[in-house]
């Protein structure tokens, strides 16, 4: 079996795949997020609840691969995670100790490129852009079926980029501060904070839900935050048809199941780029909000097979590879 983790700063999701990644099982638990030993202790319970639910007809226990919001370094530690206890940890190491059993660790946005990219709504495509329109903006790129994580584990870290300039000075929109210590990150204004963010400068009153009811009834200020949102999320859009040429952007997160979001976002895009170019095809995540969590599993699963043919790499470095890790497609693995 494999184990998919996908952490959150409120909840943390288990999910249970069949070798052909057919989900059998899930469950939330919430987040011990203060203390790190409290944490790795309730994660442990539940892979073992895992064991227990789900025991193994071979003897090997089910393989684990955990998703978590944050950057992780090349030496495994996690930094930047809205999990307060998991920054400066080497959480795979430790937890693969407490387990006896390797564990695979990505960042979120990239688990869910990785689902989409391989069996999910890109699966057909070579270049595929996986975003997330959550409480932030990030993504994950995968080309070949290799995720591609970066000499330094950023790329996909996009939602840090800042805001065109053009965009902010034809809304009348001011430079917003990060969660990260930046002003301007183009996450604070089309995430889905973002937009509600956007909504109240403009004197609407609540948050993504009430602009959303007030857009459908028709609500002036949700049409103009609207529109900005999508110059915005246009002009992010743009730079990375012109940095990465996808051949697809597949959108997950909370925001892309908003229909009029994602039916206005080619025409939004277009608006960023020069005449005569071919954009990527725009669509919504097949496997939705589990995609996250299967590509967790993923991961948990390449590295256990890395661990079987070659006892001679350390636990730690197949931890941080994750690129070197896929490299040369899931697809390959299933055969």
């Amino acid at each position: 079996m494999y184990y998919g983790v996908d952490i959150g700063g409120t909840k943390i999701e288990l999910a249970v795949f069949s070798p052909q990644l057919r989900l059998l099982d899930k469950w939330r638990i919430a987040t011990q997020g203060d203390d790190y030993q409290s944490f790795l202790a309730s994660l442990a319970l539940q892979i073992s609840e895992a064991d227990r639910r789900w025991p193994a007809e071979s003897g090997i226990p089910g393989t684990v691969g955990i998703a978590l919001p944050g950057v992780i370094r090349a030496d495994g530690t996690v930094v930047s995670s809205n999990v307060p206890c998991l920054n400066q940890r080497k959480v795979a190491e430790d937890l693969g100790a407490l387990l006896s059993r390797p564990v695979a660790l990505g960042n979120d946005c990239r688990c869910f490129a990785l689902s989409e990219a391989l069996l999910g709504a890109g699966k057909d495509h070579a270049r595929v852009l996986g975003l997330i329109l959550g409480t932030g903006l990030g993504g994950g790129i995968c080309i070949e079926g290799r995720l591609i994580t970066g000499a330094h584990c950023l790329a996909g870290e996009f939602g840090h980029q800042g805001m065109a300039a053009s965009v902010l000075l034809r809304h009348g929109l001011p430079l917003y501060d990060c969660g990260c210590g930046l002003k301007g990150c183009a996450e604070t204004y089309v995430s889905g904070t973002g937009l509600g963010r956007i909504y109240r400068e403009f004197g609407g009153e609540g948050d993504t839900y009430a602009w959303l009811a007030a857009l459908r009834a028709g609500d002036a200020i949700a049409k103009r935050s609207f529109d900005a949102y999508l110059d915005a999320l246009g002009s992010v859009l743009a730079g990375q048809i012109l940095s990465l040429d996808p051949d697809i952007f597949v959108f997950g997160g909370g925001l892309s199941e908003v229909p009029e979001i994602l039916a206005a976002l080619p025409q939004a895009t277009a608006r960023h780029m020069f005449n005569g170019v071919q954009l990527p095809e725009f669509c919504a995540a097949q496997f939705g909000a589990a995609s996250g969590v299967r590509g967790a599993a993923m991961l948990g699963k390449a590295l256990a097979t890395r661990v079987e043919q070659s006892n001679s790499v350390s636990a730690n470095e197949q931890v941080a590879d994750m690129d070197t890790l896929l490299t040369g497609g899931w697809h390959e693995q299933q055969h």
